[in-house]
């Protein structure tokens, strides 16, 4: 990875829960924060569509405890189709009834992380549709925002609603890493975006098109390694059409 394009960011939170999509009904977190996780977070901080970020590595300084609890959730979401009735004055628009008891309400248990902190290294990457700025423009503007504490919007570590604080790192070295060894994680989620994926996006494809890719996650002396060209991801093999 190249010096220049490589940028260092701490972020820490009073809880996160970086949930495994193997998990249908209850969330349960890993116990790292993932890549896709940490892509969010940059993306919260600063994105515009001419880069993106490529996670070199997840360093962890506080691993946090787990600890569970139940919440109340909703088993259903409002339809593109009611939302349409209720800006035209509809009155028999289908509401979510959450509250009291409602038949949309639903009790789930998480088992989540309290008092975490990672660094997230990443590489920034031009897409096709770079803009005549070189890039380091790009990376001055994450430095500035991050040294601020300025954002699109809140980051959370895996959930929004854990809310996530973060700055600018110049050495990484000076700090000192959670006392984790060696532990293999098994099968994680990478990113619901393949990361090959993102970088072919231009002004004739902005979209891309969610295809989930996965790795095998691995701790060594608390650091996870994520940069494609370093891991092997694991594609979903495409159904065969009868």
């Amino acid at each position: 990875m190249s010096q220049q394009n490589k940028i260092t960011v701490r972020v820490w939170g009073d809880y996160a829960c970086f949930t495994r999509p193997e998990m249908k009904v209850e969330r349960v977190s890993y116990p790292v924060c993932t890549p896709s996780a940490a892509r969010g977070v940059l993306e919260a901080i600063f994105w515009e569509p001419e880069i993106h970020y490529i996670i070199d590595s997840i360093a962890v300084i506080k691993k946090g405890r787990w600890f569970s609890f139940r919440r109340n959730e909703v088993s259903a979401v409002i339809s593109i189709k009611e939302a349409q009735k209720w800006m035209n004055g509809s009155k028999e628009v289908k509401y979510i009834e959450a509250g009291g008891g409602g038949e949309d309400a639903a009790q789930r248990n998480m088992l989540a992380l309290a008092d975490v902190e990672y660094l997230i290294i990443a590489e920034i990457l031009p897409t096709k549709k770079h803009s005549k700025h070189p890039l380091g423009v790009y990376i001055e503007e994450v430095q500035r925002r991050a040294r601020k504490g300025k954002c699109y919007h809140r980051p959370g570590l895996g959930c929004r609603e854990f809310a996530a604080d973060f700055d600018w790192v110049d050495n990484s070295s000076a700090i000192k890493l959670a006392d984790w060894q060696e532990e293999d994680l098994g099968i994680m989620l990478y990113d619901v975006f393949d990361p090959a994926n993102r970088s072919a996006a231009d002004e004739e494809n902005p979209h891309v098109k969610p295809m989930p890719v996965f790795f095998d996650a691995k701790i060594k002396d608390a650091v996870m390694d994520c940069h494609p060209d370093r891991i092997t991801l694991l594609r979903p093999q495409a159904k065969e059409v009868e």
